[in-house]
């Protein structure tokens, strides 16, 4: 095993002892938040990696990568790289008891930067994902009428037809598109606000300020409802899923493997991305999670369990999400059967229910040898079921065009179409728990907050400013700016954080001294499992997914999708290309983040350098002592 550690001189100074730990515990019984029981946390953690990805990225990426040969890397990927960095932030939090910003400090000052980062990145993605809760209330409080209003097209001006553009695409793709964004030709064309959204928006921020009003204390008890009813729902729709026509084809078609694709490098790229994201690894929030816990709690055990139910939870979505596709797919396959049938029918006269489905092509033979003229000028729609059940996109495309319209071909469409958007709803709200966390403690840690400002003040100030800035997605060009903040804020960042957060506890803290701070903590020492995805196996795993993200994106042109209904192949978006201005916004969403650690390590160094006291020692500005309290004391 590598057993390299950097010099780390005053790291004794900088931490508690773990003799200290037990006393540290009851002294911040009174003074430091605490979760109620082992259920609680453990939910509010769920809740925090469980989030919209698991339902409309996960089936997605199965579909386009082999079916079942997905889960093949997905599953090794989540043990090599996922559950150890997951057991790493949990037990380093618990450990050393403090946010983001305070663990990596107390490692080592010139760490902090990690720590900030984390936060930056926390408060990027908290921006747009709290905007896609808005889009899922906008889709919420439309769900109340019969019909939904995405099942048909609207009348035009003169009442004389439907509106041109809903007749040349689909009514759910005119009220994702018009009705609900409102959405302009270019990221250049901004628009107006669109009022709509902007209430939507005020309900979502408003909802996410109450539920975290207290921190931990009132966001734990949210947690029972919103981690646990997105299973409930889950299984409703399964049930009902597996009942309707079709469902069948869409679950056979999303597990049957197609092993040739476990030959491409891309598939194990997406599967260890996806591995990496559904965990909400390095956002800071679970290792703030994890400080509230006792000294002695097993997090060995918290981080397997988390990751079973997560793996699960990307299985057990995908499952649901392609029984309700293959319904819309069948539906769309008879519908068009349908159309070719009437054609025939009509061009030769035939009785009804003479053609079928099941004779279709033995009419069109005999029709052709009656009269080759007039078959010869019919016009027949490609009918085939695969075709249908690969036209399927991720993301929102999947949510708000793709469900949508599975769910007004389903009876009572109202009841599931409420159904789903809670289930979205309470998905994204209790991932937007650990996203609040991870921007509140570093802020705290950093003395931005000071212990005299009330929680209360300082979330408001928080979920306050992050709203106004999240007016940039209610404009009209807001899904496009949404599109750029998920492809790079969240991306490259992570990945760097991730790596640093590994690499700093095994060699700067010591990966020996971590081993006896888990075996005080746990009653055992990591099994020789840990000690190689930890030392050499996660941290190699992230380089190659890093190295060959970095090559794709360099040499891909980055484009954005486009609805424009002047587009010569409309009802397809277009593809364009991003104005030179755009690639400032991404060097500052990608660059911020990731600059925030070599930058602040660079500080640090220039101020050690300029700075001559006597009692310095190493990298250390000042010694310091550990008070009873686990506060740092300077003496100069």
């Amino acid at each position: 095993m590598v057993k390299l550690q950097l010099p780390n001189p005053g790291l004794e100074d900088r931490i508690p002892s773990l003799e200290e730990l037990e006393v540290l515990e009851k002294e911040e019984a009174d003074t430091r938040p605490k979760w109620d029981n082992k259920t609680q946390y453990m939910l509010t953690c769920v809740g925090f990696c469980v989030g919209l990805g698991n339902v409309w990225r996960f089936p997605y990426l199965c579909q386009s990568h082999g079916g079942g040969a997905f889960m093949i890397p997905f599953l090794i990927l989540l043990v090599l790289e996922g559950i150890p960095l997951l057991h790493l932030e949990f037990a380093i939090g618990q450990r050393l008891r403090k946010g983001s910003v305070g663990v990596w400090s107390s490692i080592h000052p010139t760490l902090k930067g990690v720590g900030i980062a984390a936060m930056f990145v926390s408060l990027l993605v908290g921006l747009y994902y709290n905007t896609i809760i808005a889009w899922v209330m906008w889709y919420f409080f439309n769900s109340f009428q019969d019909p939904l209003p995405w099942s048909s097209c609207p009348l035009n001006a003169n009442r004389t037809g439907y509106v041109e553009e809903c007749a040349k695409s689909s009514p759910v793709d005119y009220f994702w598109y018009r009705e609900t964004l409102n959405i302009s030709t270019s990221i250049d064309d901004s628009g107006t606000i669109q009022w709509w959204l902007l209430l939507c928006l005020t309900c979502a921020w408003g909802v996410l300020y109450v539920c975290t009003i207290r921190g931990i204390e009132t966001s734990g008890k949210a947690v029972y409802v919103t981690s646990t009813l997105p299973y409930i729902v889950l299984t409703i729709f399964l049930i009902r899923g597996l009942t309707l026509k079709g469902s069948t084809n869409g679950i056979v078609y999303l597990f049957t493997p197609n092993v040739t694709e476990l030959a491409n490098p891309v598939t194990w790229l997406d599967a260890g991305a996806q591995v990496f994201y559904s965990f909400s690894l390095a956002f800071g929030g679970l290792i703030s999670f994890s400080s509230y816990n006792s000294v002695h709690n097993n997090c060995e055990k918290d981080a397997l369990i988390i990751s079973v139910i997560n793996g699960f939870t990307s299985v057990y979505a995908a499952t649901v999400v392609y029984s309700i596709i293959g319904f819309r797919a069948t539906e769309r396959y008879d519908d068009c059967f349908d159309k070719n049938i009437l054609t025939l029918m009509n061009a030769f006269d035939l009785p009804e229910g003479n053609v079928t489905q099941d004779n279709f092509e033995q009419m069109q033979q005999l029709c052709n040898i009656t009269d080759p003229m007039t078959f010869a000028s019919l016009k027949f729609e490609t009918c085939d079921l695969e075709s249908f059940l690969s036209d399927v996109t991720e993301g929102t495309g999947l949510a708000f065009i793709v469900f949508t319209e599975a769910i007004t071909r389903m009876p009572v469409s109202p009841l599931w179409s409420i159904l789903f958007f809670i289930m979205l709803f309470c998905l994204g709200l209790s991932s937007m728990f650990g996203n609040i966390e991870g921007v509140i403690v570093p802020l705290q840690d950093l003395k931005i907050i000071t212990p005299k400002v009330p929680k209360e003040l300082s979330n408001c100030f928080i979920c306050l400013g992050s709203y106004l800035v999240a007016f940039i997605f209610v404009l009209e060009s807001g899904n496009y700016w949404l599109a750029l903040f998920d492809n790079f804020a969240g991306s490259i960042p992570l990945l760097i954080i991730a790596f640093f957060e590994m690499f700093s506890v095994v060699y700067i803290y010591g990966i020996d001294r971590f081993n006896k701070d888990i075996e005080f903590m746990v009653g055992h020492k990591p099994n020789v499992f840990w000690q190689a995805t930890w030392r050499v196996i996660s941290p190699l795993i992230m380089l190659v997914i890093f190295f060959f993200y970095f090559v794709v994106k360099v040499n891909e042109e980055l484009l954005y999708s486009v609805w424009d209904p002047s587009y010569e192949e409309f009802p397809k978006t277009q593809k364009v290309q991003y104005p030179s201005w755009v690639y400032a916004i991404i060097v500052i969403l990608a660059g911020v983040p990731s600059l925030a650690i070599p930058s602040f390590a660079i500080y640090k160094a220039i101020r050690n350098c300029c700075q001559k006291k006597n009692d310095r020692t190493g990298l250390m500005i000042s010694t310091s002592e550990t008070s009873v309290n686990g506060n740092l004391k300077y003496t100069a």
